[in-house]
């Protein structure tokens, strides 16, 4: 028997300040894979993994989500100040039932597991560094223990180091768990790196342009591997908006 997608857009359309934004947008994931959502800017990548979380309502169509458990990773940490990390990871556990004692045993580990240290426990967000309140998002996205991850750009803002590090711990925790994944992103290396697939974005009118199955398994891929596809792609008409002066600038 075939397997239900983890989430289905079927003929979702919405608009802004009354321009379109893109209609009849049909995207399925499956279960387990991870596909990133690529397209020039204003071309509502954002607005449609919004609709996907159900932060915002689509002016029409559905998404039907078949999976339990989601979170999402925006590009600002938005860490809650008046708690210290810890807290800010272990936020979403009360909800599933689970004791004080042990919602400070997963967020510390999984502090660890991000790269923080036992000295930025008992922190406040305004005592870390952007980079180290990033790293928190991460952890309490994790924690909650997804089906379903949702990820807005969430590395843009971090340096090369940082950003390879943890979308490494992003690759190992989705193949460990076995959760879905939409990544939202302007960097198609990025996306080559991380996803089972990719689909741009058209930025004329929001449409599929383009959607193409990677080869291997994330985050076994060489560098080589990836700048090979992305150069190849490159000179493919199809990703010229991708490739655009302004694009290019970023």
């Amino acid at each position: 028997m075939r397997q239900s997608p983890a989430l289905t857009f079927s003929r979702v359309g919405h608009a802004f300040l009354g321009r379109s934004l893109f209609e009849d947008f049909d995207l399925a994931i499956g279960k387990g894979e991870a596909v990133a959502l690529l397209g020039p800017s204003g071309s509502g990548k954002t607005t449609l993994l919004q609709i996907a979380a159900g932060i915002v309502e689509p002016v029409k169509g559905r998404v039907l989500r078949g999976y339990r458990r989601q979170a999402v990773v925006f590009q600002e940490p938005r860490l809650l100040p008046w708690m210290t990390l810890t807290d800010n990871i272990a936020y979403g556990l009360a909800a599933r039932g689970e004791g004080k004692a042990a919602r400070r045993r997963t967020a510390e580990r999984l502090a660890l597991s991000v790269g923080l240290e036992e000295a930025d426990f008992t922190k406040y967000p305004a005592e870390l560094s952007g980079g180290m309140r990033q790293r928190a998002n991460v952890a309490r996205a994790l924690a909650v223990d997804p089906d379903m991850l949702f990820l807005d750009e969430p590395f843009s803002a971090t340096d090369v180091g940082l950003r390879r590090h943890l979308q490494d711990l992003l690759i190992a925790a989705a193949r460990s768990r076995g959760f879905s994944v939409l990544l939202v992103t302007h960097d198609l290396a990025e996306a080559v790196r991380v996803a089972d697939r990719i689909a741009v974005l058209s930025g004329r009118d929001g449409r599929i342009a383009a959607s193409r199955a990677l080869a291997g398994r994330p985050g076994e891929r060489s560098e080589r591997a990836i700048f090979e596809q992305v150069e190849a792609w490159s000179r493919d008409p199809v990703f010229g908006e991708l490739f655009s002066a302004t694009e290019r600038a970023r």
